[in-house]
């Protein structure tokens, strides 16, 4: 008895223990596995001797497209190393990175969708588009409503391009880039209703 009295109250004393340090370990490793995933997911690996001119890369934390790409030999036991020109996808900031061509950079996965476009207004730049679901989504702004910087011509013209069709009444049709958790309008097409 005395035995089983001794292996209850170790028992007693083991399980407490092992269920904390397991609770502790799944909260200590549930945030850091998050945050990787969801920065992982919006990038992929490139080696930056193979980026292109109208290839996309990640420069200092924004989505670009290269515009201009050259290459250097440097040196006698230098790494040739590239020259990169390119513009926020988003904001049309030019931006430039000057890495060895063997080097990974990382490049955004673009997707470009198309909506039907059911309303814009042109004061509040709140853009109500039709999803393939039959529901709406009703999250993103008119391209010339930027939270950051100021528009650029070509949103400028997309806008008017929207406003005047939606005027005419036509159909529209919206062609949304979106990257890195980022979306903007970037095309409209229309047709007769």
């Amino acid at each position: 008895q005395a035995i089983l009295a001794q292996e209850s109250e170790f028992q007693s004393q083991v399980l407490p223990l092992g269920a904390a340090s397991w609770s502790s370990m799944a909260d200590d490793d549930e945030p850091t596995f998050e945050s990787a995933e969801s920065g992982a997911s919006h990038t992929y690996p490139q080696q930056a001797g193979e980026i292109r001119k109208g290839s996309h890369l990640m420069i200092k934390g924004h989505p670009c497209k290269c515009i201009e790409v050259s290459t250097s030999k440097t040196g006698k036991h230098g790494h040739a190393k590239a020259h990169i020109v390119a513009l926020d996808i988003f904001t049309g900031k030019k931006y430039e990175d000057l890495c060895p061509t063997s080097h990974n950079l990382e490049v955004p996965f673009v997707k470009r969708t198309e909506y039907q476009l059911l309303t814009a207004d042109g004061d509040s730049g709140e853009v109500s588009l039709l999803l393939e679901s039959g529901e709406t989504k009703d999250d993103l702004n008119l391209p010339t409503f930027v939270q950051v910087g100021e528009p650029t011509d070509d949103d400028k013209k997309v806008v008017d391009d929207i406003m005047k069709a939606e005027a005419d009444g036509k159909t529209i049709t919206v062609i949304v880039q979106s990257a890195c958790g980022m979306e903007k309008i970037i095309q409209c097409k229309t047709s007769d209703a």
